[in-house]
């Protein structure tokens, strides 16, 4: 799981809130949990699996200590039929009335006027995010956003978790909502682990495997581009569209915890080197927080001239390290022929070639920390 946001310390929650609203219909679907091709959660409703959903693992968490209210909001549909429901038969929900609409819009007011805190868990189906499953938009499909904005007009906090295969179109969200849990689609023992993650019982420390868009226009997007898609180093350069920000939403690699974390005091073992031999990165770590917790470190290098193009950044190692808060570590990183070798389009092998390699060592991809390697 990926911590996005958390304005203000909205999370972990407290132990001690009264009243939970939790709204969407994939808080508590067992289908769509473990996600696409789980043969027993597609055709069987959960199976024998028994997947625990979002509001059974909030609902297992407190106990008889907090009322728990769920407002699911319509059930969501494909316009186009997925395979899985081609093979099952089971048929698309109707797209709902704009009476039906409004009914649930007042259903979720009055949830979150009555609530201390309200869990917003939205997303796209299993079959929205497998198999035939291509989008024009990134958009929350259904109500989704209508609901969302609805709990956040009440005024109390709001925690977005996200069930889903892919990154979403979360601008409004980001801009609004205090915090924001990627789950992606979480498994059989996902509702328990999102609660977990939600009222501090495990600090999260995962990091995104993708540049997360702002919309779908954007795609493809990915951090490892050249220079001429979007330079990095020029301080005129703002965007390659008119009408919104080219960088992602969030960064590759990019992940938040409860705690903090300072990296500091990179160096190189070796700051010039021949072709195929090899100099040791390293970077100190330190917990700055209160709590323990998880960092994974991540190493980039981009190779500033050659007889090809090379990628502005090109991840080349990453280490995760358990912290207790004031801790610090030095973790170690290998740069040598594996590390820095491309196949070269001219000449169809692999090469090292001499060149002035920039290094960053930080938290995403976006990590700061420099320094500087020559290959003679």
């Amino acid at each position: 799981m990926v911590l996005l946001k958390n304005e203000n310390r909205t999370l972990p929650l407290a132990k001690s809130v009264k009243k939970i609203a939790v709204i969407g219909a994939l808080a508590d679907s067992t289908r769509d949990i473990e996600g696409g091709w789980t043969v027993e959660g597609l055709f069987g409703g959960g199976g024998k699996s028994h997947p625990v959903t979002v509001l059974a693992g909030i609902k297992n968490k407190v106990g008889t200590d907090a009322q728990v209210t769920y407002v699911a909001g319509p059930a969501m549909a494909r316009l186009y039929p997925s395979l899985f429901d081609m093979i099952s038969g089971a048929k698309p929900a109707p797209a709902p009335t704009a009476d039906e609409v409004a009914d649930w819009l007042t259903k979720t007011k009055a949830a979150a006027a009555d609530a201390d805190v309200v869990v917003a868990v939205l997303g796209e189906m299993a079959t929205m995010s497998s198999e035939s499953a291509s989008r024009a938009t990134l958009d929350l499909p259904g109500i989704q956003e209508q609901m969302l904005e609805t709990v956040v007009s009440s005024g109390k906090p709001v925690v977005l978790v996200l069930e889903n295969g892919r990154p979403l179109d979360i601008r409004w969200a980001s801009e609004h909502v205090p915090a924001i849990l990627e789950a992606w689609y979480p498994g059989t023992e996902g509702g328990n682990a999102v609660a977990d993650v939600l009222f501090g019982d495990v600090n999260p420390g995962g990091k995104l495997p993708v540049s997360w868009p702002r919309a779908a226009g954007q795609e493809p997007l990915y951090y490892n581009h050249n220079l001429t898609h979007e330079p990095e180093d020029r301080p005129t350069f703002t965007s390659r569209y008119w009408d919104m920000n080219s960088k992602p939403l969030y960064p590759f690699g990019y992940g938040l915890s409860y705690t903090n974390f300072k990296f500091d005091h990179l160096r190189l073992s070796r700051k010039s080197v021949k072709a195929g031999e090899t100099t040791e990165v390293q970077v100190d770590v330190t917990n700055t927080g209160t709590v323990a917790g998880d960092a994974v470190a991540q190493v980039y290098i981009h190779q500033r001239a050659g007889s090809a193009s090379r990628p502005v950044r090109q991840l080349k190692g990453f280490k995760r390290v358990a912290l207790q808060p004031g801790e610090t570590q030095t973790l170690k990183f290998r740069l040598g022929k594996d590390e820095l070798e491309f196949f070269s389009p001219q000449t169809k092998v692999w090469v090292v070639e001499p060149a002035t390699f920039d290094v960053w060592a930080g938290e995403d991809s976006t990590a700061g920390l420099h320094a500087e390697l020559v290959v003679e």
